[in-house]
């Protein structure tokens, strides 16, 4: 960090200028105010803070000036930039002035007599008293670099008293001064307006007239105004900032009003303080070596250079060449070591650039880059041995195998820089090596024992092959070797180093094998597997591929095309193959009425591996279905694909009616009906309900009974016409909103008999165990008939007779006979029990 130009207020009592070198070890600082070399110690108001000059009790006379730091220790020392110190003040300076007595419709210009100052100053005037400050606009003109105040044409209106306001930026302190009259002027700029690189550059021109004149600004050469430039107060001020090379040249200012015009002209020239462009590095040099530093830097008026070793100015002399920016040493020696600065210098700034130059003397050193202690080679291989030294200047050196130096022969070569090359290395170049080396300051050697072996062969490594997940396998790499030789092993999958080996890889084999065992093999295992075989000499490998073969991956994108009430047509992306070729596609659907995915018929029946659509098939009617998709290869069935959104098949007319239609008993004057209720899945719609139709047995019309409840499985029938235990022909059919579907077959049901309720005759049937009980109990009433019971029963037997005539004997059927013709003799309240076990 280097100290920066400082103005302060002449009221502040600190101030710091600022300086920061790196430096091994930490450098040292000190300060000089005008050229001369500030004593620290004897001087009770400035101090150092790290490398920061740091000044209290601030002085204008003793304190204002330009400083420069130096930073240095035992390598050298360096020079910062200079940096000036200054005071801002500004002097009061007053003058009683006359009156200026104008025409109407005159110019005049009123004189502000800046006074003596240091520091930027602002100027502003006060009209009759503060704080009435007159406003600029078209007719009126504050100039910020002379302070006058322009007025183009006097009105009545400003007649009064003025006052010009001086404000030093810094301090803050003010001075008002009189005005006093100069003759009718204009505000111009000079022929001549020097201007630096990057600054804000600003031209002033106002013309006193009647009417007030209208300012236009041009380039010149016709060039337009580049966007950056701006027009301020009515066009009196252009600002061009951050001027560069392409804004210097001619600009003119024209005032014009109807009776005529006026141009002022003048020129901007560039100018630029230095920057670097180029700059050199440190430096470690041998001694005698040659040193060349070239520093370049921009600017305008083009800079000159100079050197500075440790602060102070290198001359040169036979050794030292200084030619504009470049440094030449062309031997350096040890008094050459040190700091070293390029200064560039113009009108407009000075720059520092700095670099240390370290000088190198010492006696061959091997300590770090000895010859290993043994060295291996294959036969037929190039052997390299380098002999390198730390020394400075290089050193000679030399080699020796044993007793013999070595010479240089069609395989052996002896380099520059002292390596030794045997090429097509043989067992006889095999023994102790010493390389010596020499310079001025001293010598010495290092010692090397070079062991020539037998090549490696792999003898047995693995080939490609195909195998099934889940299967398991040996990787070989077997190989022959010198025993001389440390052999390592290590296998690479795709190009990956398998070091953490998983559950799945092991390392089997001896001292010459280094097989690799794969177990339970997955999909992901499949690829590139290379045995790398590494020894002291050289490194072999072998490579092969693993093909892995599984169930195909899981389809994708599983889509209903089109669905209607049985059937849905389907689509669907492949999955992988996985080594072997898809050759079919199953098909499976759930439902909430099902217990998991149930497979499902399809249109083709067998959907080949090359087909991605289907038709399902055989589906219930407005039922939600969700589908998937799963394939086979000749390893076997993969993953189901994710289901299908669920779809819901379109409503249908039932095709299923009740079943298990039957009834009886009831109280007097009833048909009691019951029926097994037809599933959900099975409705085929919404707005489901039953149709009960039955009739006497032997008429022909028949009585019809409507029920909406899906659930419902019973109706009863009342009508005091009917009669007692009278047998009717009775069926159940099934409705929705989109029609009537099929009745059940139908079935006789006898009314109630007359009296209290008949027990209902029970029937279950055990299919596991083949057993068939059936038990009848009779409750009868003295006014009742008999007739009416026993035709019953007679009926009845007949029935069962038929159901189990199929499996019964002989002597059974006998028994069940004689049971139906006995059941007159039957008393009341009568219990009776037949069962067939098959």
């Amino acid at each position: 960090m280097e100290p920066s130009d400082l103005t302060v207020d002449s009221l502040e009592e600190e101030a710091t200028l600022a300086c920061d070198a790196k430096g091994i070890p930490s450098p040292q600082y000190r300060w000089s105010l005008n050229g001369t070399l500030i004593n620290l110690s004897t001087d009770s108001r400035r101090r150092l803070s790290g490398g920061n000059l740091v000044i209290r009790s601030l002085d204008r006379a003793q304190d204002g000036g330009i400083y420069q730091c130096t930073a240095f220790n035992p390598q050298g020392a360096i020079l910062s930039r200079r940096a000036s110190l200054q005071f801002a003040y500004l002097n009061l300076k007053t003058q009683t002035r006359s009156a200026v007595s104008v025409r109407e419709g005159q110019g005049v210009v009123l004189l502000c007599g800046t006074p003596s100052y240091a520091g930027d100053l602002s100027f502003a005037w006060v009209f009759n008293e503060y704080p009435y400050f007159v406003q600029q606009d078209n007719r009126r003109f504050v100039s910020q670099e002379t302070g006058n105040l322009y007025i183009a044409k006097v009105e009545p209106s400003d007649v009064g008293n003025y006052t010009c306001v001086v404000v030093n930026r810094i301090t803050k302190g003010k001075v008002l001064s009189s005005p006093t009259p100069l003759p009718k002027i204009e505000v111009h700029f000079s022929d001549m307006v020097p201007a630096a690189k990057g600054s804000v550059v600003t031209l002033e021109c106002f013309a006193l007239g009647n009417p007030v004149p209208e300012i236009t600004w041009r380039r010149a050469n016709g060039v337009p105004f580049p966007s950056k430039v701006k027009m301020k107060n009515s066009n009196v001020v252009l600002e061009i900032p951050s001027f560069q090379q392409e804004d210097a040249g001619g600009y003119e200012c024209v005032a014009e009003n109807k009776m005529g015009k006026n141009t002022v002209q003048g020129r901007l020239s560039f100018h630029a303080k230095p920057q670097w462009v180029q700059t050199m590095r440190d430096n470690a040099l041998s001694i005698e070596e040659r040193l060349f530093w070239e520093c370049k830097a921009n600017g305008k008026p083009k800079p000159s250079y100079s050197w500075l070793k440790n602060g102070e100015l290198l001359a040169a002399e036979d050794r030292i060449q200084i030619e504009n920016g470049a440094l030449t040493i062309s031997s350096v020696n040890l008094s050459d070591a040190g700091m070293y600065q390029c200064v560039a210098e113009n009108k407009h700034g000075i720059i520092y650039f700095s670099a240390e130059l370290v000088v190198l003397a010492s006696p061959p050193d091997f300590s770090r880059s000895p010859l290993r202690a043994l060295l291996k080679a294959k036969t037929g291989s190039t052997v390299i041995m380098e002999c390198r030294p730390q020394a400075f200047p290089t050193a000679i050196s030399m080699w020796r195998k044993g007793n013999e130096p070595v010479q240089s022969s069609e395989r052996i070569t002896l380099l520059p820089d002292g390596t030794l090359r045997i090429t097509n290395v043989t067992k006889m170049d095999g023994g102790n090596y010493a390389c010596l080396a020499r310079n001025q300051f001293g010598a010495a050697s290092t010692t090397g024992r070079l062991l020539v072996t037998d090549p490696t062969q792999i003898i047995q490594g693995p080939v490609d092959m195909e195998i099934i997940v889940g299967e398991s396998i040996v990787l070989p790499c077997q190989i022959s070797c010198d025993p001389a030789l440390d052999v390592s092993f290590s296998w690479a999958f795709n190009g990956q180093l398998l070091s953490n080996l998983d559950q799945h890889y092991e390392h089997v084999g001896g001292s010459t094998s280094g097989d690799l065992m794969i177990r339970n093999i997955q999909l992901k295992h499949a690829g590139k597997y290379v045995c790398v075989v590494d020894t002291d000499v050289e490194s072999l490998s072998a490579a092969a591929i693993l093909i892995v073969k599984g169930p195909p991956g899981a389809p994708d994108g599983v889509t209903v095309e089109e669905i209607t009430d049985s059937t849905a047509q389907l689509s669907w992306r492949p999955g992988q193959d996985n080594g072997s070729p898809i050759t079919s596609y199953i098909i499976q659907a759930k439902t909430a009425f099902t217990v998991g995915w149930q497979a499902v018929n399809t249109v083709p029946e067998v959907i080949d591996g090359n087909t991605l659509t289907a038709t399902v098939v055989d589906l219930n009617a407005w039922v939600e279905y969700e589908f998937r998709v799963l394939a086979r290869n000749s390893v076997g069935v993969g993953e189901p694909s994710p289901a299908s959104l669920k779809t819901r098949t379109e409503d249908a007319v039932p095709d299923t009616a009740p079943t298990d239609v039957g009834g009886g008993g009831g109280s007097k004057s009833e048909l009691v009906i019951i029926w097994e209720p037809v599933p959900e899945d099975l409705q085929n719609g919404d707005g489901f309900g039953y149709i009960i139709a039955f009739r006497p047995l032997g008429e022909v019309n028949w009585t019809h009974a409507v029920t909406s409840i899906p659930s419902q499985s019973r109706y009863v029938y009342r009508n005091e016409s009917i009669p007692p235990f009278s047998p009717f022909s009775v069926k159940v059919g099934a409705y929705n909103t989109k029609g009537q579907g099929p009745f059940s077959p139908v079935t006789i049901v006898f009314s109630a008999e007359n009296g209290e309720t008949l027990n209902r005759i029970t029937s279950s049937k055990q299919k596991l165990t083949f057993s068939v009980t059936y038990r009848y109990r009779f409750r009868l009433y003295n006014d009742i008939s008999f007739c009416g019971y026993f035709q019953h029963c007679r009926w009845l037997f007949s029935v069962l007779l038929a159901v189990i005539y199929p499996f019964l004997t002989g002597h059974i059927f006998d028994i069940l006979q004689n049971v139906q013709e006995s059941i007159m003799q039957f008393s009341f309240y009568s219990k009776f029990k037949v069962k067939h076990v098959l």
